[in-house]
């Protein structure tokens, strides 16, 4: 079954990076790591945190007086859910003209090119073994 499109505001990326980097997680530990990014008071870390939980990004468990907070999605939901957002937003869903400006403001090293060029092969061979 596939998952919903997860779309996450500035304010929730920098959060759940916070959370990937170091779970379980309390508030007051987010708030400290990004006191110097964000100068987020903690009220405002926990309000937004609480909020995720309630959007199914994060889950809360209450461990006496604390909670800790876990990541309910992958980083690679997150990143397609971004990538998506993007193409439907930027490109009228047109995968072919975001694919043609990303390598063309992006410095691809012949590497990536490589590996984009296999991803491209292999994504070809499972499309022609599910043709009729």
């Amino acid at each position: 079954m596939p998952h919903p499109e997860i779309e996450l505001t500035e304010s929730e990326w920098t959060i759940i990076k916070a959370v990937w980097e170091k779970e379980p997680c309390a508030a007051p530990d987010v708030q400290e790591r990004l006191e110097k990014q964000t100068a987020w008071a903690p009220s405002t870390v926990r309000t937004l945190m609480d909020r995720m939980v309630a959007k199914g990004l994060l889950t809360g468990e209450k461990v006496r007086n604390l909670t800790l907070y876990r990541s309910a999605v992958t980083r690679e939901q997150a990143q397609h859910g971004e990538l998506a957002y993007a193409l439907k937003h930027a490109f009228n869903g047109a995968l072919t003209p975001m694919f043609q400006s990303l390598l063309e403001t992006d410095d691809l090293s012949a590497a990536e090119l490589a590996e984009l060029e296999k991803l491209i092969k292999e994504k070809r061979k499972r499309a022609k073994t599910k043709e009729p």
